[in-house]
């Protein structure tokens, strides 16, 4: 899976660290992504990558967990 969030399209940047004598070096600012299932529109659910802005916003409909009742 790509290092992408699907739904708001935020992915790794790129920038400088810093240190305290000013040398700068790249480094890569990653997205918090997680793996979390996801029910479409269509009623397939699927596993995709989502930023935790888009978990928290509600964009990612998470699906119902149907538990079988064990009949002993």
């Amino acid at each position: 899976m790509s290092k992408q969030c699907i739904f708001c399209g935020k992915k790794p940047q790129v920038g400088n660290l810093v240190s305290h004598s000013n040398i700068k070096t790249k480094r890569r600012f990653n997205p918090n992504l997680q793996r979390v299932r996801h029910q479409f529109s269509d009623g397939s659910v699927r596993t995709i990558m989502a930023c935790t802005r888009c978990l928290r916003s509600g964009a990612v409909v998470k699906p119902v967990v149907r538990r079988i009742r064990n009949p002993h």
